[in-house]
């Protein structure tokens, strides 16, 4: 049996059937005050939706699934943190589900399709909970930060791998309760020097001395950040910022994995390659805003066999193209300073440089997001306003103009959307039959890479 869901807003709902499918409006809305209960191992499906939760939900082991499905990205947002049972990912391709917020996963986290981006948030997963069938184009991704974490107890562990994360540990000793985060940023030094691949796990045991413990570190393909994974090693660092070279024991480039034995104690690991030689030595990145541009700047130490640079630029920090180059030194053990001006920057993206030396291989600064109110781009007239408010757009590209109007309890009370031309657009909303007071406009264009919300005071 299924039940369509076609509510954008929902007050109160116990679910005991089969499959629930919503796909109104793009929004599946948990309001304040809300509780939303499953019985019954209930199958609730967001096909293309956001899941907004201001309200409860909080799923017991066995009461049901949250499906996120779909051609499109989407996202969790909201002011309470929803405690899911199970959590399903069955988007197409590499469509991906992004958090706004932290989450709770009860039972597990099942990969079918598409991919989990932390976007700098956390997902916490119960000590029972377990990552399955997480695989090369079905996974975790938070390349801007987050991390995903369970706590287990871990009494003479033998190939023990908690939640399914891929930090495999085995140990003589008891280790009692451990904590171990997964993370999927870059790993650099405290002089912003250096690069791993992209995942770094968190290990912290209760009892931390003298384990003689055994770590498989597990990966994907996907993760590797340039590296050839034949060369890399296990690296080790106590406060995140200086770091050991641990070596290995054994790895296999097949299976995917590096392992260390003997192990005294546990902290931040992560893998890189032996000696970490970079041809280039990063030794600043800046990023600013400057009369509706974007000015880059970096500097290096010592430049080895280094053709030139690229300035790549991305909306999600995930998917990135390259706006522009810049030639390199080649050799040089003297400081040298770049600099690039990205003349059509969007608001809220992120940079990177990536260094490309002449044997083809590449390295990567740090990523840096830049936020810049340009001029001009958006300007809402006259405010207060009492019959017609005029919304003007400047935007480099064609595209759709969304803007919603909400009231003072958050209801969605009016959405237009108008097509946008290259340059300076003028777009007029009717607001003569709202009642007096204040309204919150959140106005979206360029596919949603620009957005921005105003404050308006209808008299």
């Amino acid at each position: 049996m299924k039940k369509n869901v076609s509510s954008r807003y929902f007050l109160a709902a116990i679910f005991s059937i089969t499959t629930i499918i919503a796909s109104a409006q793009n929004v599946f809305k948990v309001t304040t005050g809300a509780v939303i209960k499953t019985t019954g191992g209930v199958v609730i499906t967001l096909q293309d939706m956001n899941l907004d939760n201001d309200g409860t939900i909080s799923q017991a082991p066995g009461e049901g699934v949250f499906r996120f499905s779909g051609t499109q990205d989407n996202t969790i947002s909201g002011t309470s943190a929803p405690l899911f049972d199970v959590l399903e990912i069955a988007k197409t391709g590499s469509a991906k589900t992004s958090l706004q917020r932290f989450i709770n996963v009860g039972s597990g986290i099942n990969f079918i399709s598409g991919l989990i981006n932390l976007n700098n948030n956390n997902l916490f997963l119960q000590p029972a909970a377990l990552l399955n069938s997480e695989s090369e184009i079905s996974r975790i991704i938070g390349v801007n930060g987050g991390y995903i974490e369970i706590t287990k107890t871990l009494n003479v562990p033998s190939s023990a791998n908690p939640g399914n994360l891929g930090a495999i540990i085995s140990s003589s000793q008891n280790l009692g309760s451990t904590i171990i985060r997964r993370g999927h940023t870059s790993q650099i030094n405290g002089s912003g020097i250096g690069s791993s691949i992209f995942r770094y796990y968190d290990i912290l045991p209760l009892n931390n001395t003298a384990l003689n413990a055994t770590l498989q570190f597990k990966y994907f393909d996907a993760e590797l950040n340039g590296f050839n994974e034949n060369t890399i090693v296990l690296w080790k660092s106590t406060n995140n910022t200086t770091w050991t070279q641990q070596g290995f024991t054994s790895r296999d480039a097949t299976s995917n994995y590096v392992e260390k034995t003997g192990i005294a104690d546990f902290s931040r690991w992560t893998l890189s390659s032996v000696n970490n030689p970079l041809p280039v030595q990063f030794i600043l990145f800046n990023v600013k805003c400057e009369s509706n541009k974007v000015v880059i700047n970096w500097k290096t130490a010592q430049e080895n066999n280094s053709s030139h640079f690229n300035i790549e630029q991305s909306t999600d920090g995930i998917n990135w193209s390259v706006t522009g180059s810049v030639p390199a030194a080649g050799n040089s053990t003297d400081e040298r300073s770049y600099s690039f001006i990205d003349n059509n920057p969007v608001q809220n993206s992120f940079y990177r440089i990536a260094e490309c030396d002449i044997n083809g291989r590449s390295q990567y600064t740090s990523i840096l997001k830049v936020s810049c109110d340009f001029n001009d781009v958006l300007k809402v007239w006259p405010n207060p306003v009492s019959k017609m408010v005029f919304v003007n757009i400047n935007t480099n590209s064609r595209s759709t103009a969304v803007i919603k109007v909400f009231d003072t309890n958050g209801a969605l009370i009016k959405v237009q959307r108008t097509a946008l031309l290259q340059g300076n657009n003028q777009v007029n909303m009717d607001m003569e039959k709202f009642p007096a007071g204040m309204y919150q406009l959140m106005i979206e264009w360029n596919n949603g890479q620009m957005k921005k919300t105003v404050q308006v005071i209808r008299q």
